[in-house]
């Protein structure tokens, strides 16, 4: 650990708590239907979609009507996708000539997509053609994204309206985001990273000649405009098969830090926005702090494991960190504070091999998806994620004084801890139950690439990531096979809207209530006691129901790498 590796890390947390405030003002505007800098040019774009779909921006649904419609989008959404790729050698701007994709590839790949995961069982360049990543991939990159941001302001007023059964109309949410929101911010993005060194071309692959005077084939293609909103919607599927790891999907140090900081970027601003939206903006900066400390502890304990490295790598003298599976132009703390960032914000983009880390560096990155990543999280997804714990910590402290317990205003009550619960138990239920099976059949057994607890790390983490709809892996495990297609999509499936469905219930039952004003009883909730509660709740949740699991991978082998010095 340096000096210069902390400054690194202060840096980047300086940048994006600096985002927090002008970022929650805008898209509290957008959101609200208020006027931007954008609306004259936006604003009769916007008109005409609502007209061209028959929306009338005027109408608000109830919480089932806007899931409902969420759910029929995504629908929609999955085929498109999966006839895209069955149909993809048949198809225009396919240079490479890439064939129809298998069945259960498909499958597996549309509802990744869908579900915001980006888990890639292919390569990239490998296997799709420019007309899939662009219409496909990219395309669903901004809707996935979109509505996780909506479905989050869906839940904010919840908390923030009274006694009234709408929360808001899933289509306007939408549109608004994707035009006022995504799109702007991504276009100068994309031109950003074309100037680090970026392809973005339609031109096919270029045949170069090696210094060996061997053939080699250089894949191209409209990469900087899936990066930018893969990076921003917390998306994470790589053009390429290295991910970010690749010189064309990260070419620079500063592309890495700015890819960095547009993960966190959206999510962290959204809890300005609810706090802006209750109004009360220090509801929103405890929510924050929440996530902070969570962040802050799992950097240090990666950046600590990579950079001392293990004793078996000592014995080899290999000193000075562990640096296998990371790029030298990024180094070990740029590649510890991605590996944390993009497991907190369940992006799943890496631009090193997790499966080369070190035990305990590489069991941060698990913590963190298994806690539902809630640390910043997906755009939308993390805040209504957090904001469960927040309902089940506001009940716990209820419990401890005898009172009722109010968040906001709002009384939780046995509906609302109910939804909670149900929420955020169906993840473990998915990674633990489909890892039982899979480290017992010999067929996904023989994916594993490595024997005893690092194998089972692989498979726990690619569940894991899966059912946290975060897409990144072990980089150990062979999962296009047919058996791991099929549960890690059903993982998928759950994770996202077994966990979107209960939190809309919670959205839609809290706006029918009246809002109370805080009395001399109502717990504070925006100071240190009321952070040190929610953080406690979460890391006791996820000991009872998280960490035993965890821990038989990772420890066991941190203890095995490190004998030497522990006995």
């Amino acid at each position: 650990m340096t000096v210069i590796g902390w400054i690194q890390i202060v840096l980047y947390c300086a940048i994006v708590l600096a985002l927090v405030k002008p970022l929650g003002w805008y898209m509290t505007r957008v959101f609200n239907g208020e006027r931007t800098f954008l609306s004259p040019v936006l604003r009769p774009v916007e008109r005409g979609i609502y007209w061209i779909g028959g929306v009338d921006e005027r109408r608000e649904q109830h919480w089932l009507t806007y899931t409902v419609a969420m759910l029929l989008f995504h629908i929609g959404g999955f085929f498109i996708i999966y006839g895209l790729m069955r149909l993809q050698a048949a198809l225009p701007f396919n240079p490479a000539g890439q064939t129809a994709v298998a069945e259960d590839l498909s499958f597996n790949t549309a509802i990744s997509f869908i579900t915001n995961t980006n888990w890639q069982n292919y390569g990239g360049e490998s296997t799709l053609s420019y007309l899939v990543q662009m219409l496909g991939l990219t395309h669903q990159n901004f809707l996935s994204a979109a509505t996780g941001i909506a479905l989050a302001v869906a839940l904010i007023r919840g908390f923030s309206r009274s006694s009234m059964r709408t929360v808001g109309n899933f289509w306007v949410d939408v549109v608004r985001c994707t035009l006022y929101v995504l799109l702007p911010i991504c276009i100068v993005y994309a031109l950003f990273l074309v100037s680090q060194g970026m392809p973005q071309t339609l031109q096919p692959y270029v045949d170069a000649t090696t210094l060996e005077g061997g053939k080699q084939t250089i894949a191209l293609g409209p990469v900087a405009s899936q990066v930018a909103i893969k990076m921003l919607g917390t998306n994470g599927g790589g053009f390429f098969n290295a991910n970010a790891a690749h010189p064309f999907e990260n070419p620079t140090a500063l592309s890495n830090f700015v890819q960095m900081i547009s993960i966190f970027a959206l999510g962290a601003a959204l809890t300005n926005v609810f706090g802006r939206m209750v109004g009360n903006e220090r509801q929103g900066w405890a929510i924050l702090a929440v996530m902070g400390v969570l962040f802050i502890a799992g950097v240090t304990v990666t950046y600590w494991a990579e950079a001392n490295g293990t004793t078996a790598l000592q014995a080899l003298g290999l000193t000075g960190g562990n640096m296998e599976g990371k790029e030298v132009r990024f180094g070990i703390v740029a590649s510890s504070l991605f590996a944390v960032v993009t497991t907190a914000a369940s992006c799943g983009a890496v631009n090193a091999m997790h499966d080369s880390f070190t035990a305990l560096g590489g069991m941060i990155p698990l913590i963190n998806m298994q806690l539902g990543e809630i640390i910043v999280g997906g755009v939308g997804a993390g805040l209504y994620g957090m904001l469960l714990f927040v309902v089940l910590a506001i009940f716990v402290a209820g419990l401890m004084v005898g009172r009722t317990p109010e968040y906001v205003g709002k009384k939780i009550e046995a509906r609302e801890v109910k939804m909670a619960m149900l929420a955020i138990l169906v993840l473990p239920l998915m990674y633990l139950g489909w890892t039982s099976v899979a480290v017992v059949l010999p067929s996904a057994v023989a994916s594993m690439a490595n024997a005893g607890p690092h194998g089972f790390t692989e498979v726990l983490y690619a569940f894991t990531s899966a059912t946290g709809n975060n897409g990144s892996a072990f980089a150990g495990l062979s999962g296009n096979t047919f058996f791991y297609n099929l549960t890690l999509a059903c993982s998928m499936f759950v994770g996202r809207f077994f966990m979107i469905v209960p939190a809309m219930a919670i959205a839609g039952s809290l706006a029918e209530k009246k809002s109370h004003p805080p009395s001399a009883g109502t717990f504070p909730t925006t100071g240190g006691l009321f952070v040190g509660l929610v953080v406690g709740v979460i890391l006791i949740i996820g000991g009872l129901t998280f960490f035993p699991a965890l821990a038989l991978g990772p420890i066991v082998e941190h203890l095995a790498m490190n004998a030497n010095t522990l006995f």
